[in-house]
């Protein structure tokens, strides 16, 4: 049994060669975000914030500020609020209207009223694009991931904007620099009409993809819908008294809803494995209307998402880090 014991002691050495290897790897960097959200009509953007704060407490992400794409008279207040329950009262916060809002949201006004929050309104918060100009150009070449979650405004006119004291960079140029990739809540593929890109003006989301020069990647309508979070399980196991709980039960009661905003959350910054494949054998084509299609001319830029792991997978990651209480 001689040789036995010598296997046994040759694995033992290559096991714990292997744990050490292990523990001495270093960890990824966090990967630096900016969120552009529309935190009004639905609340998969509440629970797609909650995600982030949660990556940001493993270490995984790091948020550098937040647009807020709505003209809802409460959506910067209820985001501020959401960023100091988890303990971020210090995160940037621009919009894109200040004036002529509107009070829709099944949420937002109730949140910002419960929970505190330096915005009484939108009218108090930052402008979006000076906002996305400050915080790209602080930031190191090719360093951060932009997530839009809404309607593209906010990013259509920081494209579009020009040099000013913020930086002598044309808003093309700036994200061309500064910027490493985009992974976009919209369309619907391989073809359809989704709100984001028609809603409330099409024209942002063709000047979008007419100037954008770097990759992203698409979470279309289709997949997002079949992944439904924030439902019984999740009200059962979050805290009642975060904002995250409450918005889910003031939209609609725990009754689950879609997680659209979540996975481009989930693909930004764990990447698409194991829970998708990624499509790009062509690109997105955006008419006037802001129907899309995805044509076979690849441009080795633009992708969309699929669902490749089982739906409770997905499901269950989600709502785990929607609760913000365990670990990965």
């Amino acid at each position: 049994m001689f040789w036995v014991k010598n296997l046994c002691l040759i694995l033992t050495g290559i096991l714990i060669l292997e744990s050490h290897a292990c523990a001495q790897k270093p960890a990824a960097p966090p990967v630096s975000v900016i969120l552009d959200t529309d935190m009004d009509s639905d609340v998969d953007d509440v629970g797609a914030l909650a995600m982030l704060h949660a990556y940001e407490k493993r270490n995984m992400a790091r948020i550098l500020g937040i647009i807020v794409t709505s003209d809802e008279k409460y959506s910067a207040g209820c985001t501020d609020a959401i960023n100091r329950w988890f303990g971020r009262k210090d995160i940037p916060i621009g919009v894109s209207q200040k004036d002529s809002l509107r009070t829709f949201s099944r949420y937002t006004r109730q949140i910002s009223e419960r929970f505190p929050t330096r915005f009484t309104t939108n009218a108090d918060a930052e402008d979006g694009t000076a906002l996305y100009r400050k915080l790209l150009a602080a930031q190191p070449d090719t360093s951060v991931v932009i997530i839009t979650i809404g309607h593209l405004t906010s990013l259509a006119r920081l494209m579009t904007s020009g040099p000013d004291t913020i930086s002598p960079l044309n808003g093309a140029d700036l994200v061309k620099r500064k910027v490493k990739r985009w992974s976009c809540m919209g369309g619907q593929f391989p073809a359809g009409k989704e709100a984001n890109f028609y809603r409330p003006d099409p024209a942002s989301t063709i000047i979008c993809l007419a100037k954008w020069e770097l990759p992203v990647t698409f979470a279309g309508w289709e997949a997002g819908n079949q992944i439904v979070t924030g439902g019984p399980a999740f009200k059962s196991q979050s805290n009642p008294n975060s904002p995250t709980y409450h918005a889910y039960d003031l939209y609609n009661g725990f009754a689950g809803r879609a997680s659209w905003d979540q996975l481009s959350v989930l693909e930004a910054i764990e990447g698409t494995d194991p829970y998708f494949d990624l499509r790009k054998d062509g690109q997105c084509k955006v008419a006037p209307d802001g129907s899309n299609q995805w044509i076979s001319l690849p441009n080795g830029l633009h992708g969309y998402l699929s669902i490749r792991s089982s739906v409770a997978t997905i499901r269950e990651r989600i709502n785990m880090l929607m609760l913000g209480t365990r670990n990965p």
